[in-house]
């Protein structure tokens, strides 16, 4: 029995098609994904660290150190989940009482950080190539805490 093609030699097709498909579909999914995980790495990373500088700060013993407490524990959340600490990423304590470590005060840390998309080069304003992340946190002060400058 013998073949006859009709419109010549099919062979191999299918593989250079697959690659085709391969790099038009697969390598920017891939790349979405990449870009999805840093960002919820980093979005996770700025909310531990609010919530690590809160209950760090309220735990202070005295209103000198509180400040200083957050920020050491703000930034050693940060580098335990790789976000890096830029220029323009920043630690904001506000409270609403003064002195700020008064019994039954509210204190509200926000942190912010800059995420670099990989391979993303720096166009100027044109396409950003980092998405700023934030998170806040209000810790209380321990009511029976007696109150310290």
């Amino acid at each position: 029995m013998t073949r006859v093609s009709v419109g010549g030699r099919d062979e191999g097709s299918a593989l250079v098609e697959f690659v085709l498909l391969a790099v038009v579909l697969i390598v920017p999914f891939v790349y979405a994904v990449l870009c999805v995980f840093e960002v919820e790495r980093a979005a996770y990373g700025v909310s531990v660290a609010a919530r690590e500088g809160g209950r760090a700060f309220v735990t202070a013993p005295d209103g000198a150190s509180a400040e200083l407490r957050a920020d050491d524990a703000v930034a050693l959340a940060l580098s335990d989940q790789g976000v890096p600490a830029a220029a323009d990423a920043g630690t904001r304590i506000v409270c609403d009482a003064d002195p700020c470590l008064s019994p039954g005060a509210r204190v509200e840390v926000r942190v912010s950080a800059v995420v670099a998309l990989p391979l993303v080069p720096h166009w100027g304003r044109r396409l950003p190539a980092a998405i700023t992340v934030r998170a806040e946190h209000i810790e209380v002060v321990d009511t029976y805490r007696a109150a310290r400058p």
